[in-house]
């Protein structure tokens, strides 16, 4: 396993419908590296957005969903991994997605 630092965890925030109204239940979706483990997403939260305290983590794998080429043979788009975080009810709320 590469040696992650916590940057290079989390790639990028999940932005959807149902995402947005999971955040009054301070549940957050991120995309995040596909060898990274739940300690390790769980200490990533918690050093980038100051003052939030982890509850719990819950990951899944996402296959690539399956494509047509113009010369008719089918491949794959990249898979990903992502998590769910939630933090406790005392904790600080992530800023990035305040005002969505």
């Amino acid at each position: 396993m590469a040696d992650l630092k916590y940057y290079d965890i989390i790639l990028k925030p999940v932005i959807t419908e149902k995402s947005m109204n999971e955040m009054a239940d301070k549940k957050y979706a991120f995309y995040v590296h596909p060898s990274a483990t739940k300690n390790q997403i769980k200490e990533a939260v918690q050093k980038m957005f100051e003052g939030t305290v982890v509850d719990r983590v819950n990951t899944m794998n996402l296959m690539g969903k399956k494509k047509r080429t113009r010369s008719h043979k089918y491949g794959r788009r990249p898979a990903r991994k992502k998590a769910i975080i939630k933090l406790t009810p005392d904790s600080k709320e992530i800023e990035i997605f305040q005002g969505m």
